[in-house]
């Protein structure tokens, strides 16, 4: 199982907002320690709001590359409806050179809508864009010369596609949140997938990646192609009750804050409670129950081959986070390697 980090390049931790040049130095310093504390895999997703500055995941995760040796750096996730397939491989293709062949994409159509209006797509068009999008960008990936045409974008006749990537098959996961659709889609297509689970019990996700092995059995994919990811909230300290005390009041003051711009309920201590709990979405503790937490999930799912902490948007200090990345390092991952 690789273990990494996806971050929102958030620029406010609690109630103290960071400047944007502090706030990306330190992300910056982030990625380099997780780098050389050994985790497989950072990710940087993309949203279009004030609060966070990750709007050119590409450019972030060119910088970093720059700066580490061994670590995949990927999009977490990129919003593929709303941008143009040509300039997502061209930028990740650069990325796959300047990092000598360790660059990924994780696509998506994106939880967060802002993208839409701010590139001029219609809302109405979310699943098409997507579809016509992804079949696009895969032929690119495969193909150097491309002959094209779809509905939202001018047709390609036999145009080439530059740079192209150091990896010769740069890799490419669907990000994926609860719709069936999106789980047999990537297994017909035999791309790995991303799962976001940021609520509830993860065990019953289960049917869902079956849903997604049984695609791409049907259509021949092979089990090495079928790789399944977990992206879930988390956050490890010394103690549990350590995590607990410096996890939950920027959790409780985010969730709050987004429930009230959705609808839902606010986030009290029970509830919080519940998801920490064995079957409960939320990693957090210390190293030992983390890692126990990790391999329950993935025996939950059938198996899983990555797992990504979301953990810079709960109010976290950078130190606090610096301290995290340390302990996933050198004690979850360890933890996790002997047990397999």
């Amino acid at each position: 199982m690789e273990i990494g980090i996806d971050s929102f390049a958030s620029a406010m931790y609690g109630r103290n907002t960071l400047n944007s040049v502090d706030a990306m130095e330190q992300l910056l310093d982030r990625i380099t320690f997780a780098d050389e504390a050994g985790l497989d895999v950072f990710g940087i997703g993309e949203h279009h709001k004030k609060e966070f500055l990750d709007s050119a995941p590409a450019v972030i995760l060119a910088a970093a590359a720059s700066r580490t040796k061994h670590i995949r750096l990927t999009s977490a996730v990129s919003v593929l409806s709303a941008a143009d397939p040509v300039r997502v491989y061209q930028s990740f293709a650069t990325l796959d050179l300047i990092s000598k062949g360790r660059a990924e994409l994780v696509v998506g159509r994106g939880s967060s809508l802002e993208a839409y209006p701010l590139f001029g797509f219609n809302l109405e068009d979310y699943d098409a864009l997507f579809k016509e999008k992804l079949d696009l960008l895969l032929k690119i990936r495969d193909n150097e010369f491309i002959s094209w045409s779809g509905r939202f974008r001018p047709p390609l006749n036999n145009v080439p596609i530059y740079p192209r990537s150091l990896q010769k098959k740069l890799p490419i996961w669907l990000g994926v949140g609860g719709t069936p659709e999106s789980f047999a889609r990537a297994g017909t297509l035999g791309l790995p997938l991303m799962v976001a689970v940021i609520g509830g019990e993860t065990y019953r996700f289960r049917t869902l990646v079956d849903l997604y092995r049984e695609a791409g059995d049907r259509a021949g994919v092979t089990q090495e192609q079928l790789k399944v990811g977990l992206h879930s909230p988390g956050y490890v300290a010394e103690t549990t009750e350590q995590a607990i005390a410096d996890y939950y009041p920027g959790y409780a003051e985010l969730w709050t804050k987004l429930g009230k711009e959705r609808g839902w309920p606010p986030v009290t201590k029970d509830h919080f409670d519940r998801l920490v709990a064995p079957k409960g979405v939320l990693v957090v503790g210390c190293p030992e129950q983390v890692a126990e937490k990790l391999l329950r999930h993935g025996e939950a799912l059938g198996g899983i081959d990555r797992f990504t902490f979301q953990m810079d948007n709960a109010g976290l200090t950078h130190a606090q986070l610096m301290s995290s990345i340390n302990l996933i390092g050198t004690k979850v991952i360890p933890l996790i390697k002997q047990h397999v």
